[in-house]
């Protein structure tokens, strides 16, 4: 929400809602929700009811929340609210307490919420005389559409040319279904305990100023039908007049929304985000301060969605009741793990160790398991830093890097490819390769290796393996491109005709070509053709299988998908091309890899477009004598 509402935020039982009247304005479509949304928040009501989270000593007693209402004042006198968001939920939930009245309840029967639409004058009149003919039975064996269509309202506003109360009347019957079908496995009483004392609704209540109406703020909230994040409502919190004294209230309002603001601008920067945050986690976030949130209040995986709000209101809560709120420190708190993150950001050291520690997290298939442990790490580093010497935090770093290799140096050569300890030696290698070079301002990126999809794979690949019919195209335009610079079938035979009477080697080439282009032409591939022109390239590139073959980390790097393509091209020099043409591109190659395919690390000078067994030998030595220098000095 924009700085420029000022807004009151609390959670409100469905029960103090009792009494209110809401106004549903006319720039706000009328009444929507399906048979599916009416069922599930009941649903969810009841799960609730069934089985509520434990109480924490302590804590308030728990209960299910409902997404936030956006609300202004109307009336004061007659307590009556202009809604601005949340009009669907509000209006079910009307319904439901209706249906209570209706069905449940003698003569004792509770308020109902006065719900208008502007648009439909006689609104509350039709909710309010709404009524179930109970003499008609339900068969629940029908499908929902039938059922819907059998149940029959006393009243007759549910008229086809009206269609917010069509659509209000099917909802309302919807919850005599859902009800029916529950039978016997529904408490009715602990159900309407459930639904008004423990359900709660976010209230959001916005106090217009001169920038502001109240179709700027329904335009910004349903942009992209968004609800409200964690992240905006915890703002709202921080943001609120009552948190201060009335002499410094707008200045502290400044001052914090001005720190957040700043504190949101940097961890836009990609370059920053992805250094602490891995695109794995399956909580994502618009407004990327919600992760420190969520680092704060543990939310995991299957947390509701409103789980980090809630624990932050318990906090704010408190204010009422005792003199523990002090919102200074809870701001510090905040102000604490970006700083910190912003100190690790800083330090190419720690930049380094901890980007290279939150990218080892164990990518579990289980993500929730994936969020718990992402929490964990992080706090523990947060924890560690705090409490010792940036001297003493480093070595600490260093002994938590080799826990993640999980071998000994000498052992690295038998580790084989699919065994995920290879990834993480190899993203240490290209790390330290980065930190050796005292003078260099060069940084990993991060936010690169994460968001393009590079991974172990094989610098020369199994070539005898079979590459299957639907891919042999795209393997000839693939090794086309290489010698002819085109996959133009005229701009290559140009390209060959310049070649037929030139040397040796060349005229090798040719014939290459010539093949590849006769089998571009072909509509169908035979396989017979398709492997001679393989065998023939084989030939050219002088593969020895014996180096192909290798699955140890001697044959292994770091590549993207685009290189490593996925019908299986196997030849070093091809992949060679592809590196140095994304380099000079500037397109991120990891500095290890590059070294490799300019063969930085082979000790013989040989040729530099075939990859031998020596070179496989010195780049494995290259890798351990890197590894053992770095751990030398974790010991020291």
């Amino acid at each position: 929400m924009d700085t420029n509402v000022t807004t009151q935020l609390i959670l409100k039982s469905i029960n103090q809602l009792l009494d209110y009247k809401f106004f549903i304005p006319a720039y706000q479509r009328g009444f929507r929700w399906t048979e599916k949304q009416v069922i599930q928040l009941l649903e969810d009501i009841w799960n609730f009811a069934q089985n509520p989270p434990k109480q924490e000593p302590d804590k308030e007693e728990p209960f299910y929340c409902l997404q936030p209402i956006v609300v202004k004042r109307k009336n004061e006198q007659e307590n009556e609210w202009e809604v601005i968001d949340g009009q669907q939920r509000l209006t079910t939930s009307v319904l439901i307490l209706h249906y209570f009245n209706e069905m449940w309840l003698g003569k004792h029967k509770i308020n109902e919420p006065q719900i208008s639409y502007e648009t439909r004058g006689d609104s509350n009149d039709f909710i309010s005389q709404l009524e179930i003919d109970i003499n008609k039975e339900v068969d629940i064996d029908l499908n929902i559409k039938e059922v819907l269509d059998n149940i029959i309202l006393i009243n007759n506003f549910e008229s086809e040319d009206n269609i917010d109360f069509y659509h209000i009347a099917k909802a309302y019957k919807t919850i005599h279904f859902w009800v029916s079908q529950m039978d016997d496995k529904l408490d009715n009483n602990k159900f309407q305990s459930v639904f008004k004392h423990h359900t709660k609704v976010i209230w959001y209540e916005a106090e217009e100023t001169e920038k502001d109406n109240s179709i700027d703020i329904f335009t910004r909230l349903n942009i992209g039908k968004i609800p409200l994040t964690n992240a905006e409502l915890i703002k709202a919190l921080f943001l609120q007049k009552r948190n201060f004294p009335k002499e410094h209230a707008s200045l502290k309002q400044i001052h914090i929304a001005s720190e957040w603001d700043n504190m949101e601008k940097s961890l836009q920067d990609d370059s920053f985000w992805f250094f602490i945050y891995n695109p794995e986690n399956p909580l994502k976030y618009e407004n990327r301060i919600e992760y420190i949130f969520d680092l704060m209040k543990k939310r995991n995986k299957d947390s509701e969605y409103y789980h980090t709000f809630n624990k932050f209101n318990e906090v704010f809560s408190k204010k009422s009741s005792n003199n523990e709120f002090d919102i200074d420190k809870i701001w510090e708190e905040v102000k604490e793990y970006f700083l910190t993150f912003e100190e690790w950001f800083k330090d190419d050291e720690l930049f380094h160790y901890i980007g290279y520690l939150i990218d080892c997290i164990d990518k579990s298939k289980n993500k929730n398991r994936y969020v718990e442990n992402t929490i964990k790490k992080i706090n523990a580093l947060k924890k560690e830093a705090k409490n010792n010497t940036k001297k003493i935090f480093k070595k600490y770093l260093r002994n938590e890097i080799k826990k993640q290799l999980n071998c000994d140096i000498e052992d690295i050569a038998e580790l084989e490819y699919g065994d995920k300890r290879i990834k993480r030696i190899l993203l240490l290698f290209n790390i330290l390769t980065i930190l050796q070079t005292q003078k260099s301002d060069m940084r990993f990126p991060f936010y690169r290796y994460k968001s393009e999809n590079w991974d172990i794979e094989h610098v020369c690949s199994q070539t005898d393996k079979e590459i299957t019919k639907n891919k042999r195209i795209a393997w000839v335009d693939d090794i086309l491109d290489y010698f002819a610079g085109t996959t133009d079938i005229s701009e290559a035979e140009n390209f060959i005709e310049r070649l037929k009477e030139n040397n040796e080697k060349e005229h090798e080439i040719y014939s290459i070509c010539n093949s590849l282009i006769n089998l571009k032409k072909s509509d169908n591939i035979k396989e017979e053709e398709f492997n001679h022109i393989f065998e023939q390239v084989q030939k050219h590139f002088d593969e020895n299988k014996e180096t192909e073959q290798k699955d140890d980390i001697s044959n292994l790097s770091l590549l993207d998908a685009a290189t490593n393509r996925s019908y299986g091209n196997s030849f070093f020099p091809i992949k060679r091309k592809r590196i140095i043409e994304n380099d000079k591109k500037g397109i991120f190659v990891p500095i290890a890899t590059k070294n490799l395919f300019l063969k930085y690390y082979s000790k013989k000078l040989g040729n530099v477009m075939h990859w031998s067994n020596s070179d496989a030998q010195d780049y494995l030595e290259a890798i351990k004598t890197m590894l053992e220098d770095f751990f030398i000095q974790r010991d020291n």
